[in-house]
């Protein structure tokens, strides 16, 4: 009987080290609480546990919520857009280009221990969307020209509750276009109830995202946005620089998923949720398997 004992013993030790590599590599996968968002943490975890990793996920948080996380290390890794961390998080002003954008937040984050990796070729910017047919009908291409007529023809607009308080949404907005929307013409709701108070002719314009499918499947148009207001919210993963100094090997990871990324891409994998209903993990299982990542 010690005989099997002994040997079960050792059996147990040989595997020990294996369970315990499998626990070494625990990582924080944060999201917002929009569709891409949900698809990028789904993303990035299915890749990080098919490397070895043990991924838990704090998703569904505000943009401020989640930055202050990944600030006290709470959440390790998340995708971003470099607009954001521009003017909500470093509160910088004025007019920067794609490449100049992503310098400086790169730089800026950097001093606070967060990593900005190779960006996506993609720009989920904020736009004001219209029915189509509601935007010729009316003749109105523009924010400028929409925003003329908004107190004259007493047009609601649909916002979230964080748009209203970023300094690149509504404040913002008013500043740039010089110009005061008065707040019975602005109508807060949940960011995905937006598109469908749109589609149903609810609201006349609503705040929305570039690369969200419901745009085109909707058949919406973005109004120009003719002050140049909104700036580049190009997408790329941001990382804790003592999590990217532990494990090297998520740069590589996550910049593979960024080359296959684009503004089409990211459209078509909002669809597959928002539109043909999948789940954000079969989407982002669909997109692994076809870009074999």
């Amino acid at each position: 009987m010690y005989k099997y004992i002994l040997i079960l013993f050792f059996a147990l030790g040989n595997i020990a080290p294996r369970i315990l590599i499998a626990q070494e590599k625990p990582i924080t996968v944060g999201g917002k609480f929009f569709t891409e968002q949900y698809i990028l943490a789904e993303i990035t975890k299915q890749i990080l546990e098919k490397n070895g990793f043990t991924v838990s996920a704090k998703v569904g948080l505000g943009s401020n919520l989640l930055r202050k996380a990944h600030e006290l290390g709470e959440v390790d890794l998340y995708w971003e857009y470099t607009g954001t961390s521009l003017i909500a998080y470093n509160k910088v002003e004025g007019s920067f280009g794609k490449q100049e954008t992503y310098s400086k937040v790169k730089q800026l984050d950097a001093e606070k221990g967060i990593i900005w990796l190779a960006p996506a070729d993609a720009n989920n910017t904020f736009c004001i969307m219209m029915n189509r047919d509601d935007s010729e009908k009316r003749g109105i291409v523009s924010i400028s020209d929409f925003l003329s007529r908004i107190s004259e023809e007493k047009f609601k607009l649909a916002v979230t509750a964080e748009f209203l308080g970023r300094p690149d949404g509504v404040k913002g907005l008013e500043k740039a276009y010089d110009t005061r929307i008065s707040r019975r013409f602005m109508k807060s709701m949940e960011d995905g109830l937006i598109y469908s108070a749109l589609k149903n002719n609810q609201v006349d314009a609503g705040i929305g995202f570039a690369t969200d499918g419901r745009i085109s499947a909707y058949n919406f148009i973005t109004l120009t946005d003719d002050k140049n207001f909104f700036p580049d919210y190009s997408l790329a993963a941001v990382v804790r620089d003592k999590v990217l100094g532990k494990y090297p090997e998520i740069e590589p990871l996550m910049e593979s998923v960024a080359a296959k990324l684009n503004d089409e891409v990211l459209q078509n994998l909002n669809s597959a949720v928002d539109i043909r209903k999948k789940s954000a993990a079969s989407a982002a299982a669909e997109f692994i398997s076809e870009n074999n990542l």
